[in-house]
């Protein structure tokens, strides 16, 4: 059976529709980048919230100091006290938003600062810390006995330039959006590199889709990657060994073929001999009687299997592949039909069938025993298939650009449904009349790819009977 190679959708080639491997190493390499950045995001996030608890004990330390300063800064009794602050209580006290004080006496009655920072007195001389929210600011605050010239006092001590508030509060703009903003332009520079570093394997990749399951070739080794260079040698071999498994088929076939036509060649001479004796009348005297119908059986089937043999030896000779390395040469379709016409004038005839010629002088570039192989296939498939009284016809000349070479009849046609399955090797429609191999549209077929075109198959004039021919690319030369 013929594969036809079709090309892949478009969007089948592009990303979304893209084989599951490279979309796979695409996928893995960018998580293996980004996962990492991910973590080192986490990680510098993690530091900075250690580094604002270290600010914090910083910060406990610093008010702890300032407490005996701020008890010495008492200089006379009050009320209220008269202070004389020490320069660094006067300069932590020199923002009251973010700084506040407050001095009680050993019951918590408050004799100087903020009240809402007189609560009840520490029962030691240990300092005691803690955190209260006061006017929407968190504050750090101290509070410890102390020994001044109005006896024991405790002095309270708060900051508002809580680190750790200060980062709970901008966290999202000096840690996380930096990290987010770089993450995300690291997996735009990621994927940028990863599709410049698999565009050699893309491109291989569509190199071959492009192929024709029938080029066989060596891919270009120097012009891929080191690292996929092994996976193109391979490729050469594996190419290499169904070229050499189809080339050993198709001189299977070859030979076959020629084996087959010369002993094939000899019975179907002697079996006409015999079939024109036993179709002879009898010859007065007593002449020799041969069973008539037996002998032109036999002499069918002896036609039939040399005509096999041709078409296998045409089919294997018509390979697309084997031709290419054979240079076309001008080829005249007009006298090309005349021969055609006349070669199959007799079978016509036979059958009552007008066969006529429609030519106009046109010249193409091929392989004329090609294209004499391909039209006797279509002449003769028609003259086959027609019925007694009809009529074939056939045509060359041009078509705007293009030079046409076509066969028309006007017998029982072919589906359209079924005019793409008779290309393929050995396929007969269902309840066709008539001897044959299933072979002559699929040579056709062969050929007609060997010279850039595509075999057309339609209905003929009102839809009756079947038009079968190809157009040849390009400018013909006239």
């Amino acid at each position: 059976m013929k594969h036809e190679w079709t090309q892949p959708p478009a969007a089948a080639r592009r990303r979304g529709g893209e084989p599951g491997i490279t979309l796979g190493l695409r996928r893995r390499l960018l998580v293996m980048l980004i996962v990492p950045l991910l973590l080192l995001a986490v990680i510098n996030a993690w530091y900075d919230y250690r580094s604002a608890d270290n600010v914090a004990v910083r910060q406990d330390q610093g008010l702890l100091a300032l407490v005996p300063l701020m008890a010495d800064s008492i200089v006379a009794e009050g009320p209220p006290p008269v202070l004389l602050l020490a320069p660094a209580v006067q300069e932590f006290l020199r923002d009251p938003r973010h700084a506040a004080y407050s001095i009680s006496d050993a019951d918590g009655k408050l004799l100087h600062g903020e009240p809402w920072l007189a609560t009840l007195p520490p029962t030691t001389r240990e300092p005691e810390f803690h955190t209260e929210e006061h006017g929407g600011v968190a504050w750090r605050i101290v509070r410890q006995r102390q020994h001044t010239v109005l006896g024991d006092v405790v002095v309270a001590l708060a900051d508002g330039s809580d680190p750790g508030q200060q980062w709970a509060r901008s966290v999202l703009i000096r840690v996380l959006l930096p990290n987010v903003v770089l993450v995300i332009a690291a997996a735009f520079a990621v994927r940028w590199a990863v599709e410049r570093a698999l565009k050699p394997l893309l491109e291989l990749r569509d190199a071959l889709e492009r192929r024709s399951p029938r080029d066989l070739s060596s891919i270009d080794e120097t012009a891929s990657p080191d690292e996929v260079r092994p996976l193109v040698k391979s490729l050469n071999r594996l190419f290499g060994l169904v070229d050499a498994q189809a080339e050993s088929q198709r001189r299977f076939i070859a030979d076959a073929s020629h084996q087959l036509r010369t002993p094939l060649a000899g019975l179907q001479a002697q079996v006409e001999a015999w079939a024109q004796a036993a179709n002879a009348p009898n010859q007065p005297g007593g002449s020799l009687q041969l069973p008539a119908e037996e002998v032109n059986k036999l002499r069918g089937a002896a036609r039939r299997t040399s005509q096999l043999a041709n078409q296998l030896l045409a089919l294997s000779r018509a390979d697309a592949r084997t031709m290419q390395a054979q240079p076309m040469q001008p080829v005249d379709l007009k006298p090309l039909c005349e021969a055609m016409l006349e070669a199959h004038f007799d079978a016509a005839a036979a059958k009552r069938i007008d066969l006529g010629l429609d030519a106009q002088a046109v010249q193409v570039t091929g392989h004329e025993w090609l294209l004499r192989e391909l039209l006797g296939n279509l002449v003769d498939n028609a003259v086959k298939y027609t019925p007694a009284g009809g009529a074939v016809t056939i045509h060359c000349g041009r078509r705007g650009p293009h030079a046409f070479l076509e066969v028309e009849d006007d017998g029982p046609g072919i589906a359209a449904d079924e005019r793409q399955r008779v290309l393929e090797r050995f396929y007969r429609v269902r309840g066709t009349l008539g001897e044959g191999n299933g072979l002559g549209l699929a040579i056709a077929d062969e050929i007609a790819r060997v010279h850039h075109a595509q075999l057309q198959l339609r209905a003929g004039a009102g839809g009756r009977g079947l038009i079968v021919g190809l157009a040849f690319p390009g400018p013909e030369k006239p």
